[in-house]
């Protein structure tokens, strides 16, 4: 099926490895012009410039820390540069994780991940706002673990759930001007990191995960950037202010 989005203009941030390059692939194989963002150089960033170049169309990887607001902004700067006064779609993929006891949990760590994961996707908003218009979309990738909550994740599971209640706001504040916002929240998705992983430790996950989804698996990035394509296009018009797991039907 043809979602008519070739032409469009689209920011994916953190898009050099894991779900956010299966979400720039996807865009730049349906005729979309991605920018997308990194913070440290990489075989990884290497060789997602290679396959855009392959793929063909105006594709961007700049460098850019959204825990910093002055480089979000002039993120957003080059963004303006390279496409025009126009953007269809912002995905707010970039995050950060780590696992840490509650008790344990410092102050410093708290910031950084609320930095990256909350403060960092507000400012990409507000930043593309003048870039957005009719028609426009943003999407936030979410984590099912504001519902499931995960140990040691408390400080992550904490920015998800804020997004939640940002992602509702804004919907109805720039609903009238055609903005829609909605959030994409993952299950367990099959990124390298789980590649990188031991064979019997990946055999554990696959089998410990895959058996709490009604679909008996874990997920692929590009069915999340499916999603998200979905969202991008006319098809989901009247689709604003919702969180729409992409999970496999995990409980």
């Amino acid at each position: 099926m043809d979602l008519e989005l070739r032409g469009k203009k689209a920011l994916v941030t953190g898009g050099t490895r894991g779900v956010g390059r299966g979400i720039v692939l996807a865009l730049a194989r349906a005729g979309v012009d991605v920018v997308t963002c990194y913070v440290h150089p990489s075989d990884y960033v290497t060789s997602l410039e290679k396959e855009l170049q392959e793929t063909g169309g105006d594709h961007h990887v700049l460098r850019a820390d959204l825990s910093k607001p002055e480089e979000i902004a002039s993120l957003l700067e080059q963004v303006r540069t390279l496409h025009g006064d126009r953007l269809d779609l912002v995905v707010n993929n970039a995050g950060a994780i780590s696992h840490v006891p509650y008790g344990e949990l410092s102050l410093d760590e708290w910031q950084r991940i609320v930095a990256t994961n909350l403060t960092g996707a507000h400012l990409v908003i507000q930043h593309a706002l003048p870039l957005l218009g009719e028609g426009s979309s943003v999407v936030s990738v979410g984590s099912r673990a504001t519902e499931a909550g995960v140990p040691l994740r408390s400080h992550y599971t904490a920015t998800k759930a804020a997004l939640v209640g940002l992602n509702r706001s804004l919907a109805k504040e720039f609903g009238g001007k055609g903005i829609r916002f909605n959030i994409v929240a993952l299950g367990v998705i099959e990124t390298e990191n789980f590649h990188e992983l031991p064979e019997d430790q990946r055999r554990l996950m696959s089998e410990r995960y895959g058996a709490k989804t009604a679909l008996g698996r874990l997920g692929k990035p590009d069915e999340v950037a499916g999603a998200v394509m979905w969202l991008a296009s006319d098809l989901s018009r009247y689709v604003t202010g919702n969180t729409i797991g992409v999970d496999g039907g995990i409980s």
